[in-house]
């Protein structure tokens, strides 16, 4: 692997551990304090190396076909992995979950049936602004987590689920447009692999 799909590699690695101390870090007697900290840390850790992946893949001319699959790749599996810890603690809608576990599944199977034909699509502009709007309803809900485990301000909770709320409407929002963008790009690689 190279640098870049180590630093990939690094949100498949941590995405289990955050699960496990989000369901369990409690139990195992972490205070909500420290438990928080932990958390941000390796959220931050997660997104942070979903931004530097690529630029650490073009510095290092290093970029290539099995990166463009894995960085996505990582990303959903890095992202389900948050939003299933956020449906547990009713932060996120289970319908939303719902919308984009089909699109990226979909979306899985569209690149199983390009890789057959020796086609690689990677991440597309609709898909990276999807997967930004992913982290920031992530971010936003961690940050609704730790503050209501800090008994915060009600009212300031209350606007601040609502605005939560929102964030996780536009990701499927985005999630329908860029899937319906890949659906169209597809065609087009499909149609000019038979043309050649």
């Amino acid at each position: 692997m190279t640098l870049a799909d180590k630093v990939t590699a690094s949100r498949i690695a941590l995405a289990p551990v955050f699960f496990v101390l989000f369901t369990w870090g409690a139990a195992l007697g972490l205070p909500h304090v420290a438990l928080s900290i932990i958390l941000w840390v390796m959220l931050l850790v997660m997104e942070i190396s979903d931004m530097i992946d690529g630029m650490v893949a073009r510095g290092t001319k290093s970029v290539s076909s099995f990166g463009k699959l894995f960085d996505p790749f990582a990303d959903v599996l890095s992202h389900l992995t948050s939003f299933v810890c956020f449906i547990m603690v009713g932060i996120m809608p289970a319908w939303a979950f719902l919308v984009i576990l089909f699109r990226e599944y979909s979306m899985l199977f569209l690149r199983l049936l390009l890789i057959e034909k020796r086609v690689t699509m990677g991440a597309r502009p609709g898909g990276k602004i999807k997967s930004f709007m992913y982290a920031v309803s992530v971010l936003a809900s961690l940050l609704y987590w730790t503050l209501s485990g800090l008994q915060f301000d009600a009212i300031w909770l209350n606007r601040l689920y609502s605005g939560v709320q929102w964030l996780y409407i536009i990701c499927v929002a985005l999630t329908v447009v860029s899937f319906a963008d890949y659906i169209i790009q597809f065609r087009k690689i499909t149609r000019n692999a038979a043309a050649a």
